[in-house]
């Protein structure tokens, strides 16, 4: 396998320009606004994961957990691994290595860190048509991919960059799904820009079959950018802008409630 070479990113950057004005807006009210405080962005995180935990109490497979008990151990080790993630921000560490990959499938995958501790994948793994590389090529893509990603500027890119090569990779023997998404919000909110999450059953499979596509196209043409893989990067900008549109109600809202309260004890 070859990764995708990061020069045939082409991407609409109208649609990161949309998503960096609304996030810049979300900062404003929190500055600037005298009834929002510090901690409302993280608050407003934390709604999000309530909001995953009806999804996941679904009992959908299609959302990794088929039983209440699944459910409730998935959605735990999703809260250590963000308070992980939160935790690194504030010390100023950026996702950048393999350590920080083992760290996440520890916290978020544990039944998959147990069997295979600080170590790739040693099976063969299939997705779909796509045949994941060789476990004798895992070590040496994964490097590539940090290598890599240390050139490409933009943080949004460099978060999808990652998520959609690394699912090709697919290092782990379990929990790979879960690992990539925590990484790229990690990558996104390093630099300030919210934790995105799949919202329903439908775009969960949208996002699979999607992926499905891409990594069929580039197993074929593996350094050339299709309409597949630009399909991936679009639908994850778009879900980034309607995160960012959400949050900025909630927030908005939390300081409208606020406000209403200081005046009527006025």
């Amino acid at each position: 396998m070859f990764l995708l070479p990061i020069d045939q990113i082409n991407v609409d950057h109208r649609k990161i320009t949309e998503l960096e004005d609304k996030v810049r807006a979300i900062y404003r009210l929190i500055i600037y606004s005298r009834y929002h405080l510090d901690d409302d962005l993280l608050d407003s995180y934390l709604i999000g994961m309530h909001n995953l935990k009806e999804l996941v109490g679904i009992k959908n497979a299609q959302m990794e957990a088929q039983t209440e008990e699944e459910a409730e151990e998935y959605l735990h080790n999703l809260n250590l691994s963000l308070d992980f993630v939160v935790e690194e921000i504030n010390a100023h560490n950026r996702f950048d290595s393999e350590v920080q990959l083992f760290q996440l499938l520890r916290l978020i995958s544990p039944e998959a860190y147990s069997m295979h501790p600080n170590r790739y994948r040693d099976t063969l793994v299939q997705i779909g048509a796509h045949i994941c590389p060789d476990r004798t090529e895992v070590p040496s893509l994964v490097r590539e991919l940090f290598y890599q990603m240390k050139f490409i500027s933009n943080p949004i890119i460099r978060a999808i960059y990652f998520h959609h090569e690394l699912i090709r990779i697919h290092p782990f023997a379990d929990g790979n799904g879960r690992v990539t998404r925590v990484a790229k919000n990690w990558i996104l909110m390093y630099d300030l820009y919210p934790p995105t999450f799949i919202s329903d059953v439908e775009e969960k499979k949208e996002y699979v079959h999607t992926l499905g596509e891409s990594f069929k196209e580039l197993d074929r043409n593996p350094f050339v950018w299709n309409e597949h893989t630009a399909r991936f990067f679009e639908h994850e900008l778009e879900r980034l802008i309607v995160n960012a549109k959400h949050l900025y109600d909630i927030i908005f809202d939390i300081g409208a409630k606020r406000q209403q309260e200081l005046k009527d004890k006025a």
